[in-house]
């Protein structure tokens, strides 16, 4: 091949998107829209799923279980999948006649709070724009991710990020890191309609939903302290409760075991337990699991957003 013609499209490309939780989730009154106004701060953690794409005929999806958290009931195998729907946003876009098969090897729980969902969409656009080499720009990349959903341009982003609007817009933030998370996922999902619908009817919404100062600088100074009990915050959590009295007394049962904090991850059902460090997140995962809580994880943060992990 000479130096002037183009290279070939890789083969595939795998991308890896990582779980998001929110440190802080402020909740509005519902717009006319149907959206609720939020201001949130996002993390991205170390849980996180693979996503291969590889140039086909026709859109197509599969999706494989990576570890005994993941119950993969309800994922849908078709159009549906917001993975398919993210690829085709990405050649509309480009205005090209072209599809892929996508593999999905999933690590983040499904309907846990966590945006695998959105994750899978983000490393969709991510991977696909590097196997059919379209030289997408970020600010198209973040368009068309918010066109899918409201966690969609955070996955892409990474790290530690201040989201408004519906979530939608985000803006990186100083994070000083070092955060220890011990995940303990439920066997039944929690849908987050119901979650939200749960918060209108309880009339949950705040007036002042707005992020103090105060939590950004706790963000900076980062993890190891006893900062994060009065850094965390979600309004849907007593949403939630209210349909799942279980996962109130779950919450209870981190911070028994040792947690220094403890947050429902999004619309839930994952419950966070802030841990000081590694050894310290240890500690409370093995309390947890002799109290009969068989699905915990570590997870740190922050980590990157959806990045190439193989390319080939």
């Amino acid at each position: 091949m000479s130096a002037a013609e183009p290279l070939p499209d890789p083969l595939s490309v795998t991308v890896r998107a990582p779980a998001k939780i929110n440190l802080y989730l402020g909740v509005g009154k519902v717009r006319p829209d149907g959206f609720h106004p939020l201001e949130t701060l996002y993390q991205a953690v170390s849980l996180y799923d693979d996503v291969t794409v590889t140039s086909a005929e026709e859109w197509s999806v599969t999706t494989v279980a990576e570890g005994p958290h993941v119950d993969l009931d309800g994922v849908p195998d078709d159009a549906d999948n917001i993975a398919v729907r993210a690829g085709r946003a990405l050649v509309a876009h480009h205005g090209i006649d072209r599809a892929a098969a996508i593999h999905v090897a999933k690590g983040i729980p499904v309907a846990g709070g966590m945006a695998g969902g959105s994750a899978d969409a983000a490393a969709t656009l991510v991977g696909l724009d590097r196997l059919w080499n379209l030289g997408t720009s970020d600010e198209d990349l973040l368009a068309i991710a918010a066109t899918l959903g409201s966690d969609v341009p955070f996955a892409l982003v990474g790290g530690t990020a201040h989201g408004t609007g519906r979530g939608e817009v985000v803006r990186p933030v100083a994070d000083g890191g070092g955060w220890w998370w011990v995940a303990v996922f439920d066997d039944r999902g929690l849908s987050t309609a119901s979650v939200y619908a749960a918060f209108d009817l309880g009339e949950y919404a705040l007036d002042e939903i707005a992020i103090d100062p105060m939590r950004f600088q706790f963000l900076r100074e980062g993890g190891g302290n006893d900062n994060t009990a009065v850094l965390v915050r979600n309004d849907l959590e007593n949403a939630a409760f209210d349909l799942r009295q279980d996962l109130e007394r779950g919450a209870e049962a981190v911070l028994q075991c040792g947690a220094s904090a403890v947050l429902l991850s999004g619309s839930g059902p994952t419950l966070l337990g802030a841990a000081y460090d590694a050894a310290h997140a240890r500690e409370v995962a093995a309390r947890l699991t002799e109290r009969g809580y068989d699905k915990v994880a570590i997870a740190h943060g922050p980590v990157a957003g959806a990045h190439v992990v193989t390319y080939e």
